[in-house]
C-alpha cells in the first residue's frame, strides 16, 4: 500500500531562500540612498513652510492682540466668525472675488488675441514676443509705481497727457481725470492685467504650437473658415490651457499684496485679504485675526493649486497619449 500524507501531517513551507531577503533589502538600501539626498530640503521646506502655517493656525484660534498682552484667551472659531461677519471684511472678501475674476478673465481674453498674433509668422516675430512678455518679468512694485506715478498722476501722467494732446489736435479742452480716485480698483485691475496678459499668452501660444497641423489642413481643404476652425478647433484644443491659465492667475491674484498697497494703500473699497491681513497684523496689532484671515487666503489658494495640479495632470497625460 501506498502511504498518503494528511494536510495536517503535511510538512511546513520551505523558507524564503536568503538570496530573496537579501535583495530586499539591497533594494531598500538603494532606494534610501536615492532619497538621503532629498532629506535636507524636504526638512528645510517643512522647517520654513508647514510649521510657520501650524504656527498661523494655532493663533488663530486665539483672542490675541499685541496691544493688550495680558489678555490673550482660547476663542476657538471666534476670529474666522470675526473675519466672516465683519462688514469690512465681508467686503475685502468681495473685493479679492472681483479683482480675482476681472484680472483673470479680461488676461484671458488678451492674451488668447496676443497668442492667436504670434503663433503666424512674420519678421521680426522673436523680438515681439520678447518685449512681449517683458512687463510680466518686472517686478510688482515696480509696475505698481509705473502705472501709479508715470501713467496715472493726473499733472505729469501720461494717460492725461495724451488726452489733453488729443483735446488740442481737435480744438476741445480734453478732460483731466484723478484715475486712481475716480476708479481705484479699476486702476489697480489695469495693472495687474498689464501684467499678466504676457502670462496668459505664454501659455497658450504654447498650446497652439502643440495643435497637429493636419487636422487645420485638413479642416482648410474641406472649405471650413478661419472663424469655423478657431471655434471647432482651436477653442477645444485649447480648453485645457485656458484652465491652467485662469488656474494659475487666481492662485496668484487671490494672494496679491503690491498693487493694492503700492497704487491705492488699501482705500476707496480696494482692500483685499492679503491687504486686511497686514492691517490687521501690522497696523492693528490683532495677530488673531490677522492669522484666521490669513488662513482663509492659503485654504483658497490650496483649493485652487488642487485644480490646477489636476488640469496639469491631464495634459501631460494628453500629450502622453499623442506620442
Amino acid at each position: 500500500m501506498t502511504a498518503t500524507t494528511s494536510p495536517a501531517t503535511a510538512p511546513p513551507p520551505a523558507p524564503a531562500p536568503r538570496v530573496t531577503r537579501t535583495r530586499d533589502k539591497g533594494a531598500r538600501a538603494r532606494a534610501w540612498a536615492t532619497r538621503a539626498p532629498l532629506l535636507p530640503a524636504l526638512i528645510f521646506l517643512v522647517v520654513v513652510t508647514q510649521l510657520p502655517f501650524v504656527a498661523t493656525l494655532v493663533i488663530s484660534l486665539w483672542d490675541w492682540n499685541a496691544l493688550y498682552p495680558d489678555e490673550r484667551a482660547f476663542t476657538g472659531l471666534g476670529n474666522y466668525d470675526t473675519v466672516l461677519g465683519d462688514p469690512d471684511l465681508r467686503g475685502a472678501v468681495l473685493t479679492t472675488a472681483v479683482l480675482t475674476a476681472t484680472v483673470v478673465l479680461v488676461s484671458l481674453v488678451l492674451g488668447l488675441g496676443l497668442a492667436l498674433l504670434l503663433d503666424r509668422r512674420f519678421a521680426g516675430r522673436g523680438l515681439v514676443r520678447t518685449m512681449t512678455i517683458t512687463p510680466f518679468l518686472l517686478v510688482p512694485v515696480a509696475a505698481a509705481l509705473l502705472w501709479k506715478h508715470v501713467l496715472f498722476n493726473p499733472e505729469y501722467g501720461l494717460l492725461n497727457g495724451l488726452l489733453a494732446r488729443f483735446g488740442d489736435l481737435f480744438g476741445f479742452t480734453a478732460p483731466q481725470p484723478d484715475w486712481i480716485s475716480d476708479m481705484p480698483l479699476a486702476a489697480v485691475e489695469v495693472a495687474l492685467i498689464w501684467q499678466w496678459t504676457p502670462f496668459m499668452m505664454l501659455i497658450l501660444l504654447a498650446g497652439l504650437q502643440s495643435r497637429p497641423p493636419e487636422l487645420t489642413e485638413a479642416a482648410r481643404i474641406d472649405g471650413a473658415g478661419a472663424w469655423q476652425i478657431f471655434v471647432h478647433l482651436t477653442l477645444p484644443h485649447l480648453r485645457r490651457y485656458l484652465e491652467l491659465g485662469a488656474l494659475l492667475g487666481s492662485i496668484y491674484i487671490v494672494q496679491h499684496f503690491d498693487a493694492v498697497f503700492t497704487i491705492t494703500a488699501g482705500g476707496l473699497d480696494t482692500a483685499n485679504l492679503p491687504y486686511v491681513v497686514y492691517q490687521e497684523f501690522y497696523q492693528a496689532q490683532d495677530y488673531g485675526v490677522a492669522s484666521a484671515a490669513g488662513v482663509l487666503v492659503v485654504v483658497g489658494s490650496l483649493l485652487i493649486a488642487t485644480l490646477a495640479l489636476r488640469v496639469v495632470s491631464s495634459l501631460f497625460r494628453e500629450e502622453g497619449s499623442r506620442s
